[in-house]
């Protein structure tokens, strides 16, 4: 089993290396708007949010994963060059449908260098489908 490092909060540490190393290893999760159940909706996995990782040919991010919980949701995977070979933020848009009222996402993120990073857990709730109209 691989070591899983996780984010942490990086306002709190001082120093600067160690704020970029953290950040630009860790995935992150964005939502747009209030899901709809059964409904399909937007979800971004960003990897660094201040910032960019490298995109070597032996130093990047070959994965990008989106769970729910213990669900796998989605993976994207990339080769080498894929972000122009230039420091950059992976960013993948995962579009998924919610069947329950409540998603637990966190993403996970695979650099060939440094590891397997885990993100924040992002709770969202989801609302219920209005029923149609004349129904």
């Amino acid at each position: 089993m691989p070591k899983i490092n996780e984010y942490v909060d990086i306002s709190t540490l001082d120093k600067e290396a160690k704020r970029d190393y953290i950040d630009r290893h860790s995935p992150f999760v964005h939502v747009e708007g209030t899901p709809v159940k059964g409904q399909k909706f937007k979800v971004k996995v960003k990897v660094g949010e201040e910032y960019c990782h490298p995109d070597d040919f032996d130093h990047y991010i070959a994965y990008v994963q989106l769970w729910d919980g213990e669900t796998l949701l989605g993976q994207a995977t990339f080769t080498p060059g894929t972000q122009g070979n230039q420091c950059s933020q992976a960013e993948v848009d995962f579009y998924i449908v919610p069947t329950k009222n409540k998603l637990k996402l966190q993403a996970m993120s695979y650099c060939t260098k440094h590891g397997l990073w885990q993100g924040p857990v992002v709770e969202v709730e989801v609302q219920e489908a209005e029923a149609p109209a004349g129904a």
